[in-house]
């Protein structure tokens, strides 16, 4: 029986820079994906444990069965509210790409001018609270008070839970730098994109209000591993992820709570149950798989699925090269099976010093859905 873990990134006052392909470095995404979280926490193992580890490691990851399945992080949200407890925070989960059942369609609703003005908003959701995802994919589904309260956005309970605030959460700025090259000395002004979590200081220090969360499914209880991953984790928090480490950003402290015994994460332990047969699967990483046979399941046979694909590239620190691009289901795609995923072989052809490989390993959530 595998376990379920959720894994807490406290970035307190420290910035972060995640860039992705194509968005320039003046921007900066909120979070970062499974398959970058993957290869930095991998890298972060070598350096702790050495090459023939790393490798051992890797191999494992190539078996059918991985030893651990790893979402993309998304947002958590606390309030600040000293009386408030951990019970009150906020996990945010992408919206699948599927409608959830009752979903009203044209002549459900009183008008067609209300359909438009509920639709607009309802596709604006890219990100959920948990609650609301539960019960709108696992539970009873999407109500009349639902489609009102998507329209009037000021009371009710999505306002609540805080169905509305997700960008509350961290604000996007821009410092300026300077690169002086190292020929001519000639100066080049431009900015960096950043983005900060929102913190508080209290009487204990630094207290993270947000930050980042993911979910860890380990196939096997296999306490030395686990052990070992947690250390490469705090590495990882040490060194910082993302881009513009050198300037201090991306530095964190990670927390691992358990599904079923943390209070925090209680409403959790029923999210990652198993539904019925009927159930549809929905992604919470990347996913990438060249096996025929299970895309035709996915995609070619299956009429129902909804996904969306993301060109994945980007540089390899060693050599200052580029990796080769794959492309990538994202979260938020609906599939009717459990999508497996592997390791995708991005070594470039001119790189030989050892394989570079980027993590398509899907990890999914059931739901429920309006076919």
């Amino acid at each position: 029986m595998g376990k379920w873990q959720l894994v807490k990134l406290k970035f307190g006052r420290s910035n972060v820079h995640f860039g992705e392909l194509g968005i320039g470095i003046e921007e900066s995404k909120e979070r970062v994906r499974s398959d970058t979280l993957f290869s930095a926490w991998v890298s972060n193992y070598a350096r702790l444990f050495g090459k023939k580890s790393v490798e051992e490691l890797l191999e494992k990851f190539r078996q059918p069965k991985p030893p651990m399945r790893i979402s993309s992080t998304f947002i958590y949200r606390e309030p600040k509210s000293e009386t408030s407890t951990k019970n009150d925070t906020i996990f945010y989960l992408p919206r699948p790409l599927k409608f959830p059942i009752n979903y009203p369609h044209g002549g459900d609703l009183d008008s067609k001018k209300d359909d438009l003005a509920f639709f607009k908003t309802y596709k604006s959701l890219n990100y959920l609270p948990l609650n609301i995802w539960q019960r709108w994919y696992q539970g009873e589904g999407f109500t009349k008070e639902d489609a009102e309260e998507l329209t009037d956005k000021t009371k009710g309970k999505l306002k609540e839970a805080g169905t509305f605030d997700y960008k509350e959460a961290f604000k996007n700025h821009k410092l300026p730098k300077i690169a002086i090259d190292r020929t001519t000395r000639a100066t080049n002004f431009y900015h960096t994109g950043y983005v900060q979590f929102d913190w508080e200081q209290n009487s204990s220090g630094i207290k993270s209000l947000s930050g980042l969360y993911f979910l860890v499914y380990f196939e096997d209880n296999n306490p030395p591993l686990m052990s070992e991953l947690k250390a490469a984790l705090n590495l990882l928090g040490e060194q910082g992820i993302g881009g513009e480490r050198s300037s201090g950003a991306g530095l964190f402290q990670s927390e691992w709570l358990d599904l079923k015994n943390a209070s925090s994460t209680s409403s959790w332990e029923n999210v990652v149950k198993p539904l019925d047969k009927s159930a549809y699967q929905c992604l919470i990483s990347l996913f990438w798989d060249d096996d025929e046979s299970i895309l035709k399941q996915l995609i070619t046979d299956n009429s129902h699925s909804n996904y969306e694909i993301q060109e994945r590239g980007g540089w390899f620190s060693d050599g200052n090269i580029r990796r080769q691009m794959v492309r990538m289901f994202v979260e938020g795609s609906v599939f009717p099976i459990e999508p497996p995923g592997k390791l995708a072989d991005v070594t470039p052809s001119e790189f030989k010093a050892h394989k570079i490989y980027r993590s398509g390993i899907g990890l999914s959530l059931p739901i429920k859905v309006q076919i």
